[in-house]
């Protein structure tokens, strides 16, 4: 996959994860997390919201005027939110009352907005559709994440498996003030890691150019070169 495509899908998923990284969305992140399920179904839904809007918006992005193109791609989303939340009540009724609230809410959900301004509104039908599933991939991962330590702990149970749950529940999980607690923890493991893999990348970019800057002051250089290209042959 050519690297800018691959950019486009792959920085959602940690580098510029939008709960964990950019702290978006934090309102729905911290209210349906009380159980992995709820988390996969919030997740799920911005994600096809994320995706559709954003082909949309990229078709549509030369004939939009500049005056009105953010009530304009509210007017998208919504229309997406709206086919979401009817298939979800039609097809899902228990998500659908566990979301509550929130799966109409989509229509307002700043990591929505933000990409279709940031980015669909300015690039290529196909960079919109893999920025938005990279974007809604990172958003779900986040939220199953939060969803299953706050159950795990809160129930003792993981996407509502075993019944009883393990052992006893420490309740506070599933209360806002845990939401608070694994939500910070998570900020600062996601970011120690994103950090490091930052590093390790930016050592291994400096030794390739160091190498190749060695290389090309070595005399022998052409020499190696042509031995190379021999043995490729």
């Amino acid at each position: 996959m050519n690297n800018r495509y691959w950019n486009a899908f792959s920085k959602g998923l940690l580098r510029e994860n939008p709960v964990f990284r950019l702290v978006l969305g934090t309102c729905p992140t911290l209210a349906v997390t009380t159980a992995a399920m709820n988390g996969l179904g919030m997740g799920a839904a911005a994600t096809f919201v994320l995706v559709c809007s954003n082909i949309v918006i990229s078709l549509l992005r030369k004939l939009i005027p500049g005056k009105v193109r953010l009530p304009s791609y509210i007017v998208v989303i919504a229309g997406f939110t709206t086919i979401v939340q009817m298939l979800v009540k039609a097809y899902l009724p228990a998500i659908d009352q566990s979301l509550g609230i929130y799966l109409p809410l989509i229509v307002v959900n700043c990591i929505i907005l933000g990409r279709a301004e940031a980015f669909a509104g300015k690039n290529t039908v196909g960079l919109s559709a893999l920025d938005g599933l990279g974007m809604g991939c990172g958003f779900t991962a986040a939220l199953v994440v939060m969803g299953s330590i706050r159950e795990f702990l809160g129930n003792g149970t993981v996407f509502g498996w075993p019944e009883g749950g393990l052992f006893p529940a420490i309740t506070i999980f599933v209360l806002p003030a845990g939401g608070f607690f694994v939500f910070g923890m998570m900020i600062w493991l996601v970011n120690r890691l994103s950090i490091r893999l930052e590093k390790n990348q930016t050592r291994r970019e400096l030794a390739s150019a160091t190498a190749s800057s060695a290389c090309a002051a070595c005399p022998m250089a052409g020499a190696c070169h042509g031995e190379e290209a021999k043995e490729h042959e």
